[in-house]
């Protein structure tokens, strides 16, 4: 019985990737959602939002749990902003969410609350930042790229390793990203049927691709 519950649970089983330009952060991911090891559970789920103005937060793990997750940092730093009279930095909101994904996995349950995120803004003043939070609530800046613990994780740092460059362009982070996808989606299981792709710089918050996967089908020649 507990095997068959585990394997009805939504899990975005996935690829997010996230990249340091010169002049900010691209944050990508793809929209399969599996349920167990073979059956694909959805194929239009986003797996990376916009919480606010600066925030950007990707995420790999149980879907249920992710959306969950996103809601009470949005809460949270909602809360935070109104008593402190101030925004909470990138660093802040990354604390904060490897608190709650530390309180998660720890909590005594039948179906453990398992998410790995990145969460990617800009400051007040302009500068860039990104981080990367395991699913036990590990918290690490970015200064290159990174996949977190997704399925599509080996396939998208293999490519990276080769192809990204210190100083690169936004413009350019997002021909990698989606290069980095496009490759994950076609060897990852858990991934596919879509992408979308977040830029973030001092001038702010901006989704700049979002695409479908569609299949095609030829005859034989």
């Amino acid at each position: 019985m507990d095997q068959d519950i585990k394997n009805s649970i939504l899990k975005t089983g996935t690829t997010i990737l996230g990249i340091i330009c010169k002049d900010g952060v691209v944050m990508a991911s793809d929209r399969q959602v599996t349920m167990g090891q073979s059956i694909v559970g959805g194929k239009r789920f986003r797996k990376t939002h916009q919480i606010n103005d600066y925030l950007v937060i990707s995420y790999a793990g149980g879907a249920s749990d992710a959306q969950r997750l996103e809601k009470l940092l949005a809460a949270e730093l909602k809360l935070k902003e109104l008593r402190s009279k101030s925004r909470p930095s990138v660093r802040q909101a990354a604390s904060l969410t490897a608190s709650i994904s530390y309180s998660n996995i720890r909590q005594l349950s039948a179906i453990p609350s398992i998410v790995g995120s990145l969460i990617g803004g800009v400051n007040e003043d302009g500068s860039t930042a990104l981080y990367t939070i395991s699913p036990d609530g590990t918290i690490s800046e970015v200064d290159d790229y990174d996949a977190n613990f997704g399925s599509g994780m080996p396939f998208v740092l293999g490519l990276l390793e080769r192809q990204y460059k210190k100083g690169m362009s936004i413009k350019e982070g997002v021909e990698l990203a989606l290069e980095s996808l496009k490759s994950s989606t076609q060897r990852d299981t858990g991934s596919g049927y879509g992408i979308d792709v977040y830029t973030i710089t001092k001038d702010g918050v901006k989704k700049v691709v979002e695409q479908e996967i569609l299949p095609h089908y030829k005859d034989k020649e």
